[in-house]
């Protein structure tokens, strides 16, 4: 299970499982989870989070954050919302258009995170589950060995 917080939502913190449900409870999980201390053991991972600004640009919001795990900047995040739509997979040509404005031909694909809910209407828990899918690519990516010339 992983701890999650979002500074648009600062009322919630989420919970999420490993190819499993998202729970979002308010701010008190985390003294709950600190009381629960001697049930689990937790992960030596270290701390991962992005940091950034926010703009508006008409409907859009985008923001841009560096990613950090520990003290180093490991990547760089760009998320991109646009609001009168909330089924993301009917505006998801629209945010294509709009990011390639942009970041030329370095756009995305489908987020993974549409797979079975193609038509579902978008929320946190979703926008969460792409930056556990972000965390986790960037997480492997430091456990690579570096393999070394003799």
């Amino acid at each position: 299970m992983y701890v999650m917080h979002n500074s648009e939502y600062p009322l919630s913190c989420f919970a999420l499982f490993e190819n499993g449900p998202c729970l979002i409870a308010d701010t008190n999980f985390d003294v709950l989870m600190v009381k629960l201390k001697g049930f689990f053991q937790s992960a030596k991972a270290s701390k991962i989070e992005t940091r950034g600004t926010r703009y508006q640009y008409c409907d859009f919001l985008v923001k841009v954050g560096t990613v950090t795990m520990g003290p180093s900047a490991r990547g760089i995040s760009v998320e991109v919302e646009y609001g009168p739509c909330v089924v993301a997979s009917d505006c998801w040509n629209l945010l294509l258009e709009f990011l390639q404005s942009f970041l030329g031909s370095h756009t995305p694909g489908a987020p993974a995170v549409f797979g079975n809910r193609h038509d579902a209407v978008y929320g946190p828990a979703d926008t969460m589950a792409q930056y556990m899918e972000l965390f986790n690519k960037i997480r492997k990516q430091q456990q690579v060995p570096v393999a070394g010339i003799r």
